[in-house]
């Protein structure tokens, strides 16, 4: 007994830990090449989506903002002396109202100069007894108008090139919705592109409330469309990439474009329905989608989204 302890279990138990520790010292050093080879076959695929048909409807929504129209300048149309003034910076004006009278010379008449339309007078440029001459400036209001003011990227212009001449004006815990008219483009002296349109004057608004304006620019039915992320361009003209399904390279292919949502747009030339299309222009990769290939080992591994090919 006395044998066993001191010999043979010692003995034992130096056998047993070497044994593990070589097997440890394999798997970390001398891993099995025969299991861990990779597979040179292994490709990232590229997504493709086919050309297929559907409605779309183009509608470009833009936050914006009620102004007052621009101001009004009442010019005198004689030659005289300012005999009588009847308004005051801050007044409020109807159409036709009597703003001051003015009396000529020779030969000797009065007139009174008439609000243009109906307003806030913001300036008035003359004093009873001063002379004025015909274009000279007497009095400016500010009229009881108003227009929506919407910012816009320059490059929004393409999709407005054959858009109506209205849009839909909503304010957030304002009247229902109302259509406004006149759009058109205004460009600041700083450079900033904006799309205004009148308010309707039975409509009661006040200047500096934030609206939404929706401009529905076209609509097409039966429409062949692609993703948008499948074309490189978008004004008219643009590129995508098409798979014949053969295993050969894709092909470039130029193509006529349309009306867009922001989704899809649709394909006018160069396409057919039931073509398959790259789903990602090169050097795009599906947004918030990792991209997956084999590993070699059974498994696969993914790349996070970010990357480009």
């Amino acid at each position: 007994m006395a044998v066993w302890r001191r010999w043979v279990l010692p003995i034992l138990l130096v056998i047993v830990f070497g044994a593990i520790a070589a097997a440890l010292v394999k798997m970390a050093f001398f891993p099995d090449t025969a299991t861990a080879s990779a597979d040179p076959g292994g490709q990232i695929a590229e997504p493709v989506v086919p050309v297929v048909r559907q409605s779309v409807i183009d509608e470009l929504t833009l936050e914006g903002t009620i102004a007052r129209d621009e101001a009004v300048t009442v010019r005198s149309e004689i030659d005289g002396t300012v005999s009588e003034v009847k308004v005051a910076p801050g007044q409020t004006v109807t159409a036709g109202q009597v703003l001051m009278t003015i009396k000529q010379s020779y030969p000797v008449k009065t007139i009174d100069v008439l609000a243009p339309e109906a307003g806030e007078v913001t300036a008035v440029a003359v004093v009873k007894g001063q002379a004025t001459s015909i274009g000279g400036e007497i009095a400016t209001l500010s009229p009881a108008r108003y227009h929506v003011q919407s910012t816009i990227e320059p490059v929004q212009l393409y999709r407005l090139l054959n858009a109506p001449t209205e849009g839909e004006v909503t304010i957030q815990g304002g009247p229902a919705p109302f259509a406004c008219t006149g759009l058109s483009v205004q460009v600041s002296e700083e450079g900033t592109t904006s799309i205004t349109c009148a308010v309707p004057a039975d409509q009661t608004v006040f200047a500096g409330l934030r609206t939404e304006l929706s401009i529905q620019v076209a609509t097409v039915d039966d429409a062949l469309v692609v993703p948008v992320t499948a074309v490189r361009g978008g004004a008219g003209t643009g590129l995508v990439w098409v798979d014949a399904g053969t295993g050969d390279p894709l092909e470039e292919r130029e193509v006529g474009l349309g009306v867009s949502d922001g989704t899809v747009v649709e394909v006018v030339s160069g396409l057919t329905e039931g073509e398959q299309v790259r789903q990602f222009v090169p050097g795009l990769a599906a947004p918030n989608e990792p991209v997956c290939y084999d590993d070699g080992m059974g498994g696969q591994f993914c790349e996070d989204p970010g990357w480009s090919w």
